[in-house]
């Protein structure tokens, strides 16, 4: 069995996309509370693993990895089956493109852009023409992915590393619509893609853990 330990917290969404790749794997992983107000990233030991100071950090057997995404491909690799990881690289690359679609594009944009102005920010903080135009960003970019999601169940016919790599930021996308934070034009089909994660037991665990105390004036864990 590998050994794999997963430096970061629980509530962090980059921690989560590897804890939920893990577990959709069948891998069982030890994580330690890292990041936030836990702390633990400017130490000489973790900026060795990892010396932007960020979570999470994944040890693999011994070999420190950082960058989420990067994590996310060396376990498929490792351990996915043909669906998971397809083996082709051009099969791979049709869901690899929308992997880094998702952490580059749509990634970026709801997490800098909308999200961390929203939530992680109090209202005298918050620019609201930036936010505005961040929102209008967002919207497109829902739109390209709902468009995408009419003609295929996941990010490819089969759940993969990808879907990983996109789904995981659907909790909170789909959180803050509901609480009426956002609003965006109607994504049908994301909408049924979120429906589709939130059935899967790995996704639910890992993935849809409250984000409140990440909130001005929470305890950041």
């Amino acid at each position: 069995m590998t050994q794999i330990t997963v430096h970061g917290r629980a509530t962090s969404s980059n921690v989560q996309t590897v804890t939920w790749c893990a577990a959709e794997l069948g891998l069982e992983v030890e994580r330690l509370d890292v990041g936030g107000a836990y702390g633990g990233t400017a130490t000489p030991e973790y900026k060795a693993m990892n010396p932007n100071g960020l979570v999470p950090v994944v040890e693999i057997e011994g070999e420190a990895i950082f960058e989420s995404a990067a994590i996310v491909r060396c376990l498929a690799a490792m351990h996915g089956d043909e669906a998971f990881w397809p083996r082709d690289p051009l099969a791979r690359a049709r869901l690899d493109k929308w992997a880094e679609w998702g952490k580059v594009a749509f990634g970026s944009a709801f997490l800098n852009q909308v999200y961390i102005p929203l939530v992680r920010l109090t209202d005298a903080q918050r620019d609201a023409a930036a936010l505005a135009k961040g929102v209008e960003a967002l919207a497109r970019l829902v739109a390209i992915l709902d468009e995408h999601l009419a003609a295929s169940p996941w990010i490819g016919e089969k759940f993969s590393f990808a879907d990983i790599i996109v789904g995981h930021l659907m909790f909170r996308l789909h959180a803050i619509e509901e609480t009426g934070e956002l609003t965006l034009p109607p994504h049908p089909n994301v909408t049924r893609y979120y429906a589709d994660l939130k059935a899967r037991p790995a996704f639910a665990e890992h993935v849809m853990i409250s984000f409140d105390s990440l909130r001005p004036g929470g305890s950041g864990r």
